[in-house]
């Protein structure tokens, strides 16, 4: 199976060197010097990396053969594939390939559809599902266990509890509405209470006044 690992960003100094944009969650392995890569366009590689390094936090990479900068801005945009055993899995139990997860049928804890993935974005922050839902929008939802509550690959389907608004805009805004009532009937002089013993209701001199929950 071919898998996309990193897309050739800009050349960086004189000497041949690379940006890549990673897109694997293992890119020692897959990015590693003496690794052979297919790329799109074909006509562009095979590629072999001959070293690669850290600079200001985003990969670099040298390829054999490839010496100076016009050399390497030519490879701009290239994709780099790498290919891998489909029966192969990550070392932690917690981790999955892309293609693991792409067309997992995504549902609620109580089995309500959502849709169906249908790519991985990998962000510097954190990695994002695009679904795909059945009248063919797409909704985003962020690959983090409070969110992706469990992943059964034998079931082919990824659980998750999403907060509200997530999936269904309307649902944020009733969220919110409920917060402005919570603080209405938190406030002074609201129902069941007396206003005149506001006072006591703080210390002298404070300025706390009750209020609902931050949201």
């Amino acid at each position: 199976m071919q898998l996309v690992v990193a897309r050739i960003g800009r050349a960086h100094g004189i000497k041949g060197e690379v940006t890549v944009e990673v897109r694997t969650d293992e890119p020692e392995l897959r990015l590693g010097p003496g690794a052979v890569l297919a790329t799109e366009p074909a006509a562009t590689g095979p590629l072999t990396i001959e070293a690669g390094r850290v600079h200001s936090g985003r990969l670099l990479l040298r390829f054999e053969g490839v010496r100076d900068r016009t050399a390497a801005e030519a490879l701009r945009n290239t994709l780099l594939i790498a290919e891998v055993d489909p029966e192969e899995l990550p070392e932690e139990e917690d981790e999955f390939y892309d293609h693991q997860l792409i067309d997992l049928d995504v549902v609620l804890a109580d089995g309500t559809g959502i849709g169906r993935i249908t790519e991985i974005s990998h962000l510097p922050s954190q990695d994002l599902f695009i679904v795909e839902r059945p009248d063919g929008s797409e909704v985003m939802i962020p690959f983090v266990e409070e969110i992706v509550t469990e992943i059964d690959l034998e079931e082919q389907r990824a659980v998750i509890t999403p907060p509200p608004g997530l999936i269904d805009e309307s649902e944020a805004v009733i969220a919110s509405s409920r917060d402005g009532e919570t603080d209405a009937d938190a406030a002074p002089g609201s129902e069941g209470e007396d206003p005149g013993n506001a006072d006591e209701a703080a210390p002298e001199g404070s300025d706390e006044t009750p209020k609902g929950d931050a949201r």
